[in-house]
């Protein structure tokens, strides 16, 4: 029996849920890359089949000009119709448009934590701090839930004055570590280990796409989307056809693309050895 695939798109509209599923009938695609690093995250999403007036509204409310001035969140969750739904991507509406005729499609442009980037704030700690104290204030400045798993040290005269989102570059270049947004939240983790929690074991079983490939610092590999993989987490490659590549890698950066109606539902993940 084929486990059939399940995308789901929502947007977040004034504290309101909206949500767009390909079990409608709905034709849904959604691509971006997520970065272990200060680098935003980003998305872009297609979503055909939408009656006029549930266009005109998604056009209209996140729209720039719009006078709600509110996050409008989008969130990409993806999974199999057996196992259920898992989100793959969240972060903040920046840009909304129609297709061209005759075509009756919408496309939303997204980027994580990009509400954030507006609000300027003006930080100074006292002359010595905890990493951890400050990244939690960053954490709160941002909207996001601090996972904290570097280890914690003191900081001397921490200063900072800009967009709120800029603090997380900062904060890893204070403290000498890797600190980046993983959809809602903040992770802090030392540069030689990958965040704690799920191991994606990737062979010709677990979904691996054709054969790995060799980068300066690690690997490439495409597979098919999962709910194990983490980014800035381990990926244990077990090849057959390139043996020299197996190993532990912490994933640095992870691309995703995936639609309801046509191939692509895939990770492709840039990784580094550990």
């Amino acid at each position: 029996m084929i486990d059939l695939r399940a995308i789901r798109i929502g947007v977040e509209v004034s504290g309101r849920m909206n949500y767009y599923n390909a079990a409608d009938g709905m034709r849904l695609r959604a691509s971006g890359t997520k970065y272990a690093n200060a680098t935003q995250n980003e998305c872009s999403v297609t979503i055909s089949g939408l009656r006029r007036e549930t266009r005109d509204f998604l056009l209209t409310e996140t729209s720039p000009f719009n006078k709600n001035r509110t996050p409008k969140r989008l969130i990409v969750e993806v999974g199999r119709v057996t196992t259920g739904l898992f989100t793959i991507y969240q972060g903040d509406i920046i840009s909304a448009e129609p297709s061209s005729p005759p075509d009756v499609d919408i496309v939303l442009k997204s980027k994580t934590g990009n509400a954030a980037n507006g609000v300027v704030v003006s930080k100074s700690a006292q002359a010595l701090s905890k990493l951890s104290a400050i990244s939690a204030t960053v954490a709160k400045d941002i909207g996001m839930t601090l996972d904290f798993q570097a280890l914690d040290k003191l900081i001397s005269n921490y200063t900072y004055t800009g967009g709120a989102l800029g603090q997380v570059a900062r904060l890893a270049q204070a403290g000498g570590v890797r600190a980046f947004v993983d959809d809602t939240r903040l992770i802090v983790q030392d540069f030689d280990k990958a965040t704690r929690g799920r191991v994606k074991v990737l062979n010709m079983n677990s979904g691996m796409v054709g054969i790995p490939k060799a980068t300066e610092k690690g690997v490439e590999v495409l597979y098919l989307i999962d709910g194990e993989s983490m980014l800035g987490g381990m990926l244990r490659l077990e090849s057959k056809f390139n043996r020299s590549l197996n190993g532990d890698y912490k994933i640095d950066q992870l691309k995703f693309d995936v639609a309801s109606h046509e191939d692509p539902f895939f990770y492709q993940a840039t990784c580094s050895r550990v």
